[in-house]
């Protein structure tokens, strides 16, 4: 396994986050040893959605307002549905999802996540994976879905579901590890 010792990663979510696709590539992240930070809207903690339910609240660790892509060397978008329809709408957000692309960085998006990246406008000429209920909101911005556990293009990986989580997992780990990717571009 890749070591990641002084890796610093970000997870971007907020209220409605799938909990395994933000709990299990944390978990990922830190036993190869990368710092990771959940950043989020707000201060406090954001709860997760588990089988159609509230589920358990993780702590913040800063907002939007206190970071930027200089302060991480990649960043994890969990998806569930709430989650990153609260964040498109946000321009900060779209902006740190956006600044990470511009400055070459790894970025994985699992689930409803890569609606975000759409929004951030970053998926034209891409080969990405999603949950296939937004598979056309993804082509309609530009890019080549596919039907695969895990998709990887130059630093973005992309996942379907909770179910591709131990793929995921691997290619997130390794495109971190890799680091900057001169073809990942905005």
């Amino acid at each position: 396994m890749e070591n990641l010792e002084k890796k610093t990663v970000a997870i971007l979510a907020t209220d409605g986050f799938e909990e395994s696709e933000l709990r299990e590539p944390k978990k990922a992240l830190e036993e190869a040893g990368a710092d990771v930070h959940i950043v989020s809207l707000k201060t406090g903690e954001i709860k997760g959605w588990d089988n159609g339910n509230w589920s358990n609240a993780y702590k913040v660790d800063k907002t939007l307002d206190e970071v930027s892509q200089s302060n991480y060397n990649a960043l994890m978008l969990p998806g569930g549905v709430i989650n990153p329809d609260i964040l498109r709408r946000n321009d900060k957000a779209v902006n740190f999802v956006k600044s990470f692309f511009e400055n070459k960085k790894p970025v994985a998006a699992i689930c409803h996540a890569p609606w975000l990246l759409a929004e951030a406008d970053v998926l034209k000429g891409r080969k990405v994976t999603s949950y296939n209920s937004i598979k056309t909101d993804i082509e309609n911005a530009g890019s080549h879905w596919l039907d695969e556990e895990v998709v990887v293009d130059e630093g973005l990986v992309t996942s379907r579901s909770p179910e591709d989580l131990p793929a995921f997992n691997a290619k997130l780990v390794e495109e971190v590890y890799e680091g900057k990717h001169e073809m990942q571009t905005a």
